[in-house]
């Protein structure tokens, strides 16, 4: 087990907040912005890839994306993966090139973002909590090894928990910033 390593602990829960960040930017409120399909995942090669490792993503009006596709092979499987990614959006074929309109937010799918947004916030909190124990179980690990005594480990859980709060309320301030802007009409 590794030793207790506190700023490595503090990156990794930034780095939870950040991921919680950039999936609430592609929530979108009703005008087009690529970042809305940066959480889809493609089936091609055999493999899950990021849209944009197979496609180029545009925003030619502001209530339509295009999504051009650089292998003509991967279309169908570009257009399955938008529409598997839960984002209330239709793919319309145009050669390899897919227009995706975006739909007036009614408010029953303002609702449902707002509900996404909060599983993404849920996400980035089980993530950091999972920070949190890899970091109690190395400091317990480091005072059976007698590399510290139990005051330090306590010291030091009392460090992990502060940081664990702090970046608990960072995501759910992130998500309730989110939820607000995508339920306002």
């Amino acid at each position: 087990m590794a030793k207790y390593d506190k700023s490595d602990i503090e990156r990794r829960m930034a780095g939870a907040v950040d991921s919680l960040k950039s999936d609430l930017s592609g929530l979108r409120t009703g005008r087009a912005n690529i970042a809305l399909l940066d959480p889809v995942q493609v089936d091609v090669y055999g493999s899950l890839m990021p849209l944009n490792q197979v496609a180029t993503v545009s925003a030619p009006e502001s209530r339509m994306l295009s999504v051009q596709v650089w292998d003509k092979a991967n279309v169908q499987a570009v257009a399955k993966g938008i529409s598997h990614a839960n984002l209330g959006l239709n793919p319309i074929m145009d050669g390899q090139t897919l227009r995706l309109p975006l739909p007036d937010l009614t408010e029953e799918r303002r609702k449902d973002l707002a509900k996404l947004a909060g599983q993404y916030a849920e996400k980035a909190r089980i993530a950091i909590r999972n920070v949190r124990r890899d970091g109690m179980e190395s400091l317990k690990q480091d005072e059976k090894k007698k590399d510290i005594s139990e005051d330090e480990r306590k010291r030091a859980e009392d460090e992990v928990q502060k940081l664990t709060d702090k970046y608990i309320a960072d995501a759910d301030a992130a998500a309730e910033a989110k939820e607000k802007e995508i339920l306002q009409p």
